[in-house]
């Protein structure tokens, strides 16, 4: 049985992001999003439930000030406690998992979605999607970019404007464009 754009989306295969599921997909996930930008800072309740339909899964206490951004949303999993501030963007094409608190400054950026460095295939609207994994207890800088298929350990820091584009160990600081492990935490 031949796979749909979405298994193959979700395998880190080329898919077509056209295919018109997931085009219904996006518009639900870019509707949720509008409304939860829309809300104010009294509107606790309804920010929370907006995000639990929006996300695959999220754990308690979470808190997202808008805007905020996403392609899909329910390939999202959020563990307890987590935080984003101001103008973060998920784009997650494939699963974006992130453990408990973890904090993200504003402005960073979760990238699971990229596009060949073929020129046939991207000509031809194939893309494709890694999945990214961030640990348990992790901050994350402002501006920082988190690159597909990359995996964050836990207790770990990423400093500002930081391009993480590889794997980043548990229990460090990492900084930079590349982004390379600073030291070791004790």
């Amino acid at each position: 049985m031949e796979k749909t754009e979405k298994q193959k989306m979700l395998a880190g295969e080329l898919y077509w992001a056209a295919e018109p599921s997931l085009v219904e997909e996006r518009k639900r996930s870019r509707r949720l999003t509008r409304l939860y930008n829309s809300t104010t800072e009294d509107e606790l309740e309804q920010r929370s439930q907006i995000l639990r339909t929006l996300f695959g899964t999220m754990g308690e206490n979470t808190e997202i000030e808008p805007p905020f951004y996403c392609d899909y949303g329910s390939n999202i999993h959020a563990g307890d406690r987590l935080y984003m501030n101001f103008g973060c963007v998920i784009l997650d094409c494939n699963t974006v998992h992130i453990g408990d608190d973890v904090l993200c400054a504003p402005y960073v950026q979760i990238y699971t979605a990229y596009h060949p460095t073929d020129p046939k295939p991207r000509l031809a609207d194939l893309e494709c999607a890694a999945s990214i994994r961030i640990g348990n207890n992790v901050w994350i800088g402002g501006s920082a970019i988190i690159c597909p298929g990359v995996t964050i350990g836990d207790n770990t820091t990423i400093g500002a404007g930081s391009v993480v584009v590889k794997d980043i160990p548990a229990d460090v600081v990492a900084v930079g464009n590349p982004c390379r492990v600073l030291r070791q935490l004790a």
